[in-house]
């Protein structure tokens, strides 16, 4: 006699994974729901670090598999276009339109969406909170809109049960801050929260000056979480 099987497969999801705070933690509060796919870009950002640090967490927090695609190809059609690619373009400490690379979401999206439509996931994720309201592709009507794309574009394949409709979700989306986010990713990972990399500068330690490197300070200040992370200055 067949005892029925009572444990129930658990969805998957494809998370876009820097190896920075907010990717990090958006794995580690969607990790209790959803069987975790990573994926990672090599797009000729000058933060290099954060594909290693992408390669520690994949392992710390049990991700079914993590790749990383080479894109490098797009810092030739960028230019000088932006801060993060640029080898002419000094990073701000500050936000200003320098260092939004061109519809970057929008192309990692893509990729993640492709394979999240080929693993047969229903959710595909990026860490986009309510503190990037300056990103436009970081907004919840980008990501609405870019979902209801993708699944118009498979959409002969999930009306015939080959394909499951795709949902992209953001913390944003959740409502939740950059501070708040953080908090749900310390709870999981205690201090090795510290080790992420959110420094848009190469090196072996993160600026500490740079608008990211001062948002990240800003999140452990604001979530009440002493920052131990090392930084230069």
């Amino acid at each position: 006699m067949l005892v029925p099987r009572l444990e129930l497969e658990m969805k998957k999801a494809v998370v876009v994974f820097s190896g920075g705070i907010d990717s990090i933690s958006t794995c580690a509060y969607l990790k209790q729901k959803y069987e975790l796919y990573g994926i990672s870009f090599l797009y000729g950002q000058k933060a290099n670090n954060e594909i290693k640090k992408a390669k520690s967490f994949a392992k710390i927090l049990g991700l079914k598999d993590h790749k990383i695609v080479d894109i490098n190809f797009m810092k030739k059609l960028y230019g000088d276009t932006n801060a993060l690619t640029s080898t002419k373009k000094k990073i701000p400490s500050k936000f200003n339109y320098s260092i939004v690379v061109p519809i970057r979401n929008g192309i990692f999206l893509s990729i993640a969406t492709a394979w999240a439509f080929s693993l047969n996931a229903s959710l595909v994720a990026y860490g986009a909170h309510s503190g990037d309201k300056n990103y436009p592709d970081c907004r919840p009507a980008f990501s609405k809109k870019i979902e209801s794309a993708f699944n118009q574009g498979e959409i002969d394949g999930i009306k015939s049960g080959i394909r499951k409709k795709i949902e992209i979700w953001t913390p944003y989306k959740a409502g939740l801050s950059k501070s708040k986010l953080l908090k749900k990713g310390y709870d999981v990972l205690g201090n090795s929260i510290f080790n992420t990399w959110s420094c848009y500068q190469d090196g072996k330690t993160q600026c500490g000056k740079c608008e990211s490197c001062n948002n990240r300070k800003a999140a452990f200040l604001e979530a009440g979480i002493k920052d131990k992370t090392h930084y230069l200055m």
